[in-house]
């Protein structure tokens, strides 16, 4: 009889059923399938985290050409250093003064700190520039002090305006700039007022003859003080430093009153030198780096799932006198993390590694400072968001469903074997 087709598909069945009264059912049976189940649930959630949970993978090479720009946030605390006596500034790598690049969204902040490091009154805008970190540096403001000041007349024939200020970042409508600024140009600010100076060259003149400064404190009104700096700026990717050092102005030039250079209100030329003299004893820049990051923030499960940290957070660093420089050097690496919608998020990371210079007076080594050194690599690390998809987590499942199930099989094969031979010896011993 001629074979249908139905019967010759059946004649390939390597999965025909076993016929229940031919299985032998037994309680360590029971038990291994129990087991073979709770494991069988384990590993197919094993394979789905594995397989369909993003990952990254990543990637080095060179950069072909190096970022447009470098944003820095900063958030550091000097617990001895009043604000009035503290001033920030960047250089590029040949000593040359940079950009900070401010506007509405780069701006820095300077907020006073009393002896138990609790805010006082409000923050105001960080005078940025003027920082003197060379002791040769004294000598060009030696003679800045005894040039004529071609605007002084133009100075002394604005009103000062009395009404000291609640906000120190008051501004406004549109100051004056004292004979500084170019047409119709506006200096709200005290900061405003003295870079319009700079523009040019000028002298900065007795500030206390300069309305929108009516509100600055002096160096004798923060005794005892610290100072909080905490802003964002944009750097050049060439490389550089930004770095907290003596003002350039400490109790604002162009007065002729003869006071205590830490104490009194104003400095006249004879005390610049003794100034700097005392500034040694009295800069003492232990610091408190709270925040230091270089580029967007990255989400905070994308750090986590990366290990990224920024290692200076956090770090605190103290100097026993007043003669200490601390030089931090960052190497900066561009790093770009891509998800898997397509947006990306460009941003960077660095390593740190600092020196502890003793600088003393008449040593030619610098002035008291905190500099941190940074240098943009030409390494590009990205990380790519991806998942290892559906067909790899199907193939994980079967071999690792099918393995649970055969090796559990086989245990309780072998566990049935053996039984059965003990009942054939205990069997036999009975009847002989």
């Amino acid at each position: 009889m001629k074979q249908s087709y139905t019967d010759y598909f059946r004649s390939i069945d390597t999965h025909s059923p076993i016929s229940s009264e031919f299985r032998v059912r037994t309680l360590s049976g029971a038990l291994i399938s129990i087991f073979t189940l709770v494991l069988t649930i384990y590993l197919i959630g094993s394979e789905y985290t594995y397989n369909l949970t993003p990952t990254f993978l990543d990637h080095v090479h060179v950069m072909p050409q190096s970022p447009d720009g470098l944003e820095v946030e900063f958030d550091i605390t000097f617990q001895h250093i009043p604000c009035a006596l503290l001033a920030t500034d960047a250089n590029d790598p040949t000593g040359q003064s940079q950009s900070f690049h401010i506007d509405k969204n780069h701006r820095v902040w300077k907020h006073r700190l009393d002896k138990n490091g609790n805010t006082i009154g409000h923050k105001s805008r960080f005078e940025l520039g003027g920082t003197l970190i060379h002791e040769d540096q004294l000598d060009s403001l030696k003679a800045a002090k005894e040039s004529k000041d071609d605007n002084t007349d133009t100075n002394q024939q604005q009103q000062q305006q009395g009404e000291e200020l609640d906000e120190a970042d008051d501004e406004e409508d549109c100051g004056s700039c004292y004979g500084a600024g170019e047409e119709d140009e506006c200096c709200n600010t005290c900061d405003d007022v003295k870079r319009a100076y700079r523009r040019k060259s000028w002298h900065v003149p007795d500030i206390s003859k300069i309305s929108q400064c009516a509100h600055m404190l002096r160096a004798s009104n923060e005794e005892g003080e610290g100072c909080n700096v905490h802003g964002k700026i944009a750097l050049s990717t060439g490389g550089g430093n930004l770095h907290f050092a003596p003002d350039r102005q400490w109790e604002k030039e162009g007065a002729d009153k003869v006071q205590n250079p830490l104490g009194g209100l104003f400095l006249d030329l004879n005390s610049i030198i003794e100034m700097f003299n005392d500034a040694y004893e009295q800069f003492n820049v232990s610091h408190t780096v709270n925040k230091l990051t270089f580029g967007r923030s990255m989400p905070d499960e994308v750090r986590n799932s990366l290990n990224l940290t920024s290692q200076l957070d956090g770090v605190s660093r103290t100097v026993a006198d007043g003669y200490g420089m601390f030089q931090y050097y960052l190497q900066v690496i561009p790093t770009k993390y891509q998800f898997l919608n397509g947006t990306s998020i460009e941003t960077f990371q660095y390593s740190v590694t600092e020196h502890t210079r003793h600088v003393d007076p008449g040593s030619n080594r610098g002035l008291p400072g905190v500099f941190f050194f940074y240098e943009v690599s030409a390494l590009h690390v990205e990380f790519e968001e991806y998942v290892r998809g559906y067909s790899h987590f199907f193939t994980g499942v079967c071999a690792a469903v099918g393995g649970a199930f055969t090796v559990m099989g086989m245990l309780d094969r072998k566990m049935f074997d053996l039984k059965s031979a003990n009942s054939r010896t205990v069997g036999g011993g009975v009847l002989g």
